[in-house]
């Protein structure tokens, strides 16, 4: 199964050359990523928000524009015991070409203490229906 978050691009991201800046598809992995973790049920506010970025990375298909609309879809690559791997992957809605893939190394992590803790149980079912299922994706025109 994917999760899918839809953004609307913002004036804001685009620069000099008229399209989207390519920093702002980091921002739209995040974007999704709190979407994901708010839908598990596990990051309702920021007292329970128990997550730090370790590592993302972004592989550029495709240019985008202002006022389009993107889909983000997420699914869980690897879950470790107190880490997940996610991966991204960000699509033009009218037409489903990909404009960029990606991945995100995520700590489960209590701030209280200042370290990493395993999993909870819960969460990490809720994490295995978000599968990741290795299919090819075209590049971008």
């Amino acid at each position: 199964m994917k999760h899918l978050t839809s953004i609307t691009t913002r004036l804001q991201e685009t620069d000099a050359l008229g399209h989207i800046n390519n920093i702002s598809y980091f921002i739209y992995f995040e974007e999704a990523r709190i979407d994901f973790f708010k839908t598990l049920g596990f990051a309702d506010s920021a007292s329970n928000w128990h997550y730090i970025l370790a590592s993302t990375q972004c592989n550029f298909r495709g240019q985008t524009y202002f006022d389009e609309r993107i889909t983000v879809e997420t699914t869980v690559k690897n879950i470790g015991n107190t880490s997940m791997n996610l991966h991204h992957v960000i699509r033009r809605e009218k037409t489903g070409e990909v404009l960029a893939d990606g991945q995100a190394i995520v700590v489960y992590f209590n701030f209280i203490h200042q370290k990493s803790e395993r999993i909870p149980e819960g969460l990490r079912q809720m994490l295995a229906r978000y599968d990741y299922e290795d299919e090819p994706l075209e590049k971008g025109v």
